[in-house]
């Protein structure tokens, strides 16, 4: 129009453009708007512009889509998508040697398969001080609540522990677990990811059972994976010597260990490695 002196109906039909839109005077954005949109972000700090478009429109602020998602991403509102989930860390003081039984337990998942390819898992709880197998759990799928339920019927045969163990596993920092240990009151403690020598008795368990049981046996279905599992657990709690009690079974370990506790009440409170151990918290 400036360079050809061309009427605005032929410019505009020149280059395709409603004569409208050329006509129709810029208004600036009232600040009041932006404001609003910044102060409902800051609140509902995980939602979108589409969804901040209906509280807004709930105030009668109304706009199109286009010039909402402008406003939104001027301000610097886009929600950042996270990666992964949110982990429970448990605490991070180191923890002392276990001086009896019940002190602490170790949890962890070992995975096998049956003869015809079916994949099963299994729920290993350990007493770290006897080295006991406590439990095996087999199944196709071992949940949270799974997981919860065994550890309530293993509290009611044996006692409370005071410290559980375990990595960070899904099945472990589920929502169950965390309601159970805020339900229960009980210690967990969950080790470094990416750190299993932390939780070091437990693996070493888990090596000796898939050396000795679940590589020596091929289980043609899952009740019988249960049956064999189930007989080398008390094989090993009742015949297998171990070297950490110097060749005593872990069993013969739980009688020993509760003879010396009534011939000596105060044993554990004056062990020099629990006084050593509490020195480092």
């Amino acid at each position: 129009m400036a360079e050809r002196g061309y009427s605005q109906r032929r410019a505009c039909r020149l280059i395709e453009v409603d004569p409208k839109t050329v006509r129709r005077e810029p208004t600036a954005d009232a600040p009041d708007i932006r404001e609003r949109l910044r102060a409902l972000a800051a609140v509902r700090r995980r939602f979108g512009y589409r969804r901040l478009g209906l509280l807004l429109q709930r105030e009668n602020i109304v706009m199109n889509e286009k010039k909402l998602l402008r406003l939104y991403r001027e301000e610097g509102l886009s929600v950042r998508r996270r990666r992964g989930r949110k982990r429970a860390t448990g605490t991070r003081a180191p923890m002392a040697l276990p001086q009896g039984p019940n002190q602490r337990w170790s949890l962890d998942f070992v995975s096998d398969a049956l003869a015809w390819g079916r994949k099963f898992r299994v729920l290993a709880v350990v007493d770290d001080f006897t080295r006991e197998a406590l439990t095996l759990v087999v199944d196709t799928s071992l949940g949270g609540q799974r997981v919860v339920r065994e550890l309530d019927a293993l509290i009611a045969a044996r006692g409370r522990p005071a410290t559980i163990v375990s990595d960070n596993g899904t099945e472990l920092t589920s929502r169950a677990v965390l309601e159970w240990t805020n339900k229960t009151r009980l210690e967990w403690h969950y080790i470094a990811p990416g750190k299993p020598t932390q939780n070091a008795f437990v693996e070493s368990f888990n090596g000796r059972f898939r050396d000795e049981c679940l590589n020596e046996e091929v289980f043609a279905s899952l009740s019988e994976a249960r049956v064999l599992i189930e007989a080398w657990r008390r094989d090993y709690n009742d015949v297998r010597p171990h070297s950490a009690h110097g060749g005593l079974t872990p069993n013969e370990a739980l009688i020993q260990s509760a003879g010396d506790r009534l011939r000596n009440p105060n044993q554990l409170r004056r062990s020099p490695a629990i006084v050593a151990a509490m020195g480092t918290i």
